[in-house]
């Protein structure tokens, strides 16, 4: 389960995230994540209260970063040490910029 509190204001938006970013919850956070990509210039992702990330998960953030490479910036922000040995072990600790 995968709880998406996000705030979107002036081209900026915040995702907080809690629970898990699997197989299953990944298609809602593409889905939140399209409906508000067009109109960024800077996206932060919380993973505060994120317990797990699958390679769906990680599908995801590499489209969004790829996505904002274009016309801003992305960050994530709160990593916890399970997430970042995921991160690092995978590259994308050298593809986002991590907080």
């Amino acid at each position: 389960m995968l709880q998406i509190n996000k705030t979107v204001a002036n081209g900026k938006a915040v995702f907080a995230l809690e629970g898990r970013l699997d197989t299953v919850t990944a298609p809602e956070m593409e889905s939140a994540m399209q409906e508000v990509l067009p109109e960024l210039t800077s996206l932060t992702l919380d993973f505060a209260g994120l317990e797990y990330i699958s390679s769906a998960g990680l599908r995801v953030l590499l489209a969004a970063q790829k996505a904002m490479n274009v016309k801003g910036e992305m960050r994530v922000k709160n990593v916890s040490k399970a997430i970042m040995e995921i991160f690092e072990i995978t590259g994308f600790s050298d593809v986002l910029t991590i907080e």
